[in-house]
């Protein structure tokens, strides 16, 4: 493991995981990114980073969508979780949607050194006294989470810009596609989530939020 990309629009936060990450774990090069569309340009290069590090709270994104996008756009690279929230419900989410594995913002230097560790050895990471939730404990944003996984890249992109109001006309001179294409697109997400109208896709993507995540009161 020799490459990094953390995703994180704290200027001080991204400093100090970056010298963690090298020190921890010799990581040799270790890019920055405030926002996601800046993360996914730069996968969008090669060479790939070894492991991207994830702030699930980002200025253009919100909830779990950040980490479902990237997933999308690098889907062989794994995606370690780093958030306050360190809430059960949280972090089953977040592996549910893809994360390789979680580690609470504020730990020591040797947590992360073990988490990257484990990433490397292709474990998954789990912070101490997190306790897997019962199926029947899954939220509406876990269900929602799984389903939206299924969804290709263009999918989700497409997805994106129906949540955005977006017309399938619309839809298809942004994307440079045939409207025809967008029409068999959408229909594909809908069989994909379950889901019968495009209002019923849009809400599906909603429900991927902390607020429908987290308990009442936490």
């Amino acid at each position: 493991m020799q490459r990094a990309l953390i995703v994180d629009d704290h200027p001080l936060f991204c400093d100090a995981i970056s010298m963690t990450l090298k020190v921890a774990a010799g990581l040799s090069v270790v890019e920055t990114a405030g926002r996601l569309e800046d993360a996914c340009a730069l996968l969008e290069r090669v060479p790939l980073p070894d492991i991207v590090v994830l702030d699930l709270h980002l200025p253009d994104v919100d909830g779990l969508d950040g980490l479902m996008r990237l997933r999308l756009v690098a889907p062989t690279v794994p995606i370690l979780v780093v958030s306050s929230l360190a809430d059960n419900r949280v972090i089953a989410a977040a592996l549910r949607a893809g994360a390789i594995g979680f580690v609470p913002k504020h730990s020591h230097r040797e947590i992360y050194r073990a988490a990257l560790m484990a990433v490397q050895a292709g474990r998954v990471y789990l912070p101490d006294g997190f306790e897997p939730l019962p199926e029947a404990a899954e939220t509406g944003a876990e269900a929602a989470a799984a389903r939206l996984s299924l969804l290709t890249r263009q999918q989700a992109r497409i997805l994106q810009l129906v949540c955005e109001g977006k017309l399938n006309k619309q839809i298809a001179y942004e994307l440079s596609i045939a409207e025809t294409t967008v029409k068999a697109h959408v229909t594909a997400i809908m069989r994909k989530l379950g889901v019968m109208s495009r209002t019923q896709a849009v809400l599906i993507a909603k429900q991927v939020s902390f607020a429908s995540i987290l308990p009442d009161g936490a």
